[in-house]
């Protein structure tokens, strides 16, 4: 009986009803082992199976666990879990990845690449067979999702949606991943890149699945949507950041335009622009704020790892400057919503000038609008730091202020 620390190489497959590949699967894995010159072990997760697919397993030389709780992620976390090689190699039980190209993966992991990625894309040197994928799926979601990758994530892949990898176990056991559905392979590939794992790639060929009596389990829009929805959580920047910022310079310069009276050709800017202005501004300053508490809040729930970048600006008393700030622009916009009532007051709180006193009245307004929710903001900064400390007992915010990080 193998020892744990004897085996090298841990094959997983998630698998729900799949008797008409699974046991091909298992004994081109075990071949694939063997090809690799390694001692190893292939693990079939299975996800309630009703088909008999445990027994065929089985009889092919696999050691099933289950997976109670339902999904492609979750059936992986079961059997990652039970792994005991130094590394996992990963891949679906439906015979559209041939096991006996592990040793290629086996070899980047040796030489000490935590992440060894397939890739079925010809844009990285893989090979698709007719049929083997979905229009869609090749000509768009892949190539889109993997380019989003690379650009957001800087993941220095080509082929992010692709089942078949291998990976360091140790190393993923630090991801902690959360995902249970099909998003489960893009998290891994993001939270690797974002942990600064040592990224490699090798070209596959996809085959048709072997399955006839049911469909795949992907579906294009649900698990599309889902996989972007993942994405967009993941990236706070690009979620709320962006768009945040762009609607803050578009706020600013209607508020300028109309402030100042410019005149375009034909077109007068007038205080109805600055209005305009108010509204992209609190909405933008709004977004931008979203993005610093979905930062800290995945931090701090080890969906991303700690920022440096962010400890710095935050600082030891980020949540005072703040307070301290934002208590400064409220007061500026009290004190100008003051001039108006003062103003007012001077012709004995009768009729004013509709356009001359909006130009106090909407700027007190955006100063204390804006200053007012930096002022609360910072608070609720506070009590996101509150929940939980990050890796090795260090937290991104205590009851002292955000920024306390212990490397």
């Amino acid at each position: 009986m193998l020892r744990d620390s004897d085996i090298e190489v841990s094959v997983v497959l998630p698998c729900l009803n799949e008797a008409e590949t699974v046991a091909t699967c298992v004994r081109k894995a075990l071949e694939g082992i063997a090809l690799a010159h390694a001692v190893g072990e292939v693990i079939v997760a299975d996800n309630g199976s009703s088909d008999g697919s445990r027994e065929l397993a089985r009889q092919a030389g696999a050691r099933v666990v289950e997976a109670p709780e339902r999904g492609y992620g979750a059936a992986l976390m079961a059997g990652i879990a039970a792994a005991r090689g130094t590394y996992v190699i990963m891949g679906d039980a439906d015979d559209s990845y041939d096991f006996r190209e592990i040793p290629s993966f086996v070899a980047k992991l040796r030489e000490g690449f935590e992440l060894v990625q397939g890739c079925r894309l010809p844009s990285g040197g893989g090979t698709i067979k007719p049929g083997a994928m979905p229009f869609l799926h090749r000509w768009w979601g892949n190539p889109m999702f993997s380019a989003m990758a690379r650009q957001w994530f800087r993941a220095p892949i080509h082929d992010v949606n692709c089942g078949l990898r291998g990976f360091s176990r140790a190393f993923h056991s630090r991801l902690r991943q959360r995902c249970t559905g099909m998003e489960f392979a893009n998290e891994m590939v993001i939270k690797m890149s974002l942990a600064g794992a040592r990224i490699g790639e090798v070209p596959i060929t996809l085959h048709v699945d072997g399955r006839t009596t049911h469909p795949p389990h992907l579906r294009t829009w649900r698990d599309g949507w889902r996989t972007l929805r993942f994405y967009l959580l993941l990236s706070p920047r690009w979620l709320f950041l962006w768009p945040g910022l762009a609607l803050m310079v578009l706020g600013v310069a209607s508020f300028a335009a109309g402030f100042f009276n410019v005149a375009v050709g034909p077109a007068r800017f007038d205080v109805s622009t600055m209005l305009f202005g108010v509204l992209f501004l609190s909405l933008g300053f709004q977004l931008a704020l979203l993005a610093v508490y979905t930062k800290v809040f995945a931090i701090n729930e080890d969906l991303l790892p700690a920022d440096p970048r962010l400890l710095r600006m935050l600082g030891s008393h980020g949540i005072e400057r703040g307070l301290i700030a934002g208590a400064v622009a409220a007061g500026v916009g009290k004190l100008i919503l003051l001039r108006a009532i003062l103003d007012w007051r001077a012709v004995g709180f009768g009729p004013l000038e509709a356009a001359e006193i909006l130009r106090l009245v909407i700027p007190g307004a955006l100063f204390v609008l804006l200053g007012a929710q930096a002022f609360f903001g910072s608070f609720f900064l506070g009590i996101l730091g509150m929940q939980k400390r990050v890796a090795a007992g260090s937290a991104i915010v205590s009851s002292e202020g955000l920024g306390r990080h212990d490397d």
